[in-house]
């Protein structure tokens, strides 16, 4: 017996695809109810993520240090530091020689006036004096000898003939020498604001 294939027709087409789409309809229902709930992923945080060691739990454990609160008497009665003392000022060379020569020869009221910051001429003035011109004049010598000795350059010598002022130039060192009566006629301490030894001695 031969069996023949007829075509489907259109009654048969639309119950398929209806049947389909019923099927197609109960899965997706059937998907929904067994399909588990997906959930957003969190980010963990950075300090949940490290793993704690024996270090990290000491530390993290560790309390907190109170600040201390110092008192307002203590910082308000700090002892002020004492300031430091000026050193004192060294005297060149030149100027030590020409004073231990007049020392020597027994000068007369000698005299130490600075000059530095005032004149531009020399750092250090030394006046002295003399009982006699020749008495001035052994004082100019030993002065000129002592600053040669020491290995100064040769200083320029004025008034030397008449010896009632003689005036050495050492470069830094001016000295003069003079008599008594000349060295009060000129007063040079007083030009200089700086007052004799005689006068500083005297009282009132």
């Amino acid at each position: 017996m031969r069996l023949v294939r007829t075509a489907p027709s259109y009654v048969d087409y639309f119950r398929r695809r209806r049947h389909f789409r019923r099927e197609h309809a109960r899965l997706a229902e059937d998907r929904k109810l067994t399909r588990k709930p997906v959930t957003t992923p969190v980010a963990p945080d950075a300090a949940h993520s490290v793993i704690p060691t024996p270090e990290t739990a000491s530390v993290a454990k560790a309390p907190k240090p109170r600040a201390r609160k110092i008192p307002a008497t203590v910082a308000t009665t700090a002892e002020p530091r004492p300031e430091a003392a000026a050193e004192p000022k060294l005297h060149p060379a030149e100027l030590q020689a020409a004073i231990t020569a007049l020392e020597d020869l027994k000068a007369e009221d000698i005299s130490l006036i600075d000059l530095e910051g005032k004149t531009s001429v020399a750092d250090w003035m030394v006046i002295a004096s003399g009982r006699s011109t020749t008495q001035v004049g052994a004082l100019a010598d030993r002065v000129v000898r002592a600053l040669k000795d020491m290995g100064a350059r040769t200083p320029g010598v004025e008034g030397l003939p008449a010896c009632d002022w003689v005036l050495i130039d050492a470069g830094d060192v001016i000295v003069h020498l003079f008599r008594p009566e000349v060295r009060a006629f000129y007063n040079l301490e007083k030009m200089w604001g700086v007052d004799r030894p005689t006068e500083a001695r005297s009282p009132g």
